[in-house]
């Protein structure tokens, strides 16, 4: 994820603005204190849990041996493709 980011005592001056921004993009904020992530402000959504993860099915490919290893050939990244 590359969530943006800003300073809790930036935030704390500026939450109204950031709000609107969150809204208004969809896109998550990231705030932090002293350089380390402490909250993540989200746009609200109505869609239960369920609802979410309904939308990912059928996009997960189907591993008939998933413990099984794999082939250098079949595994593009390493076989220099």
């Amino acid at each position: 994820m590359n969530d943006r980011t800003v300073a809790k005592s930036v935030f704390k001056a500026q939450a109204l603005r950031y709000f609107r921004e969150v809204e208004l993009s969809g896109e998550p904020l990231v705030i932090t204190d002293r350089g380390k992530p402490v909250l993540r402000l989200l746009p609200y959504s109505n869609e239960s849990p369920n609802e979410i993860l309904a939308s990912l099915r059928g996009t997960v490919k189907d591993y008939q041996a998933p413990l099984e290893p794999i082939g250098l050939e079949d595994w593009e990244g390493l076989s220099g493709s």
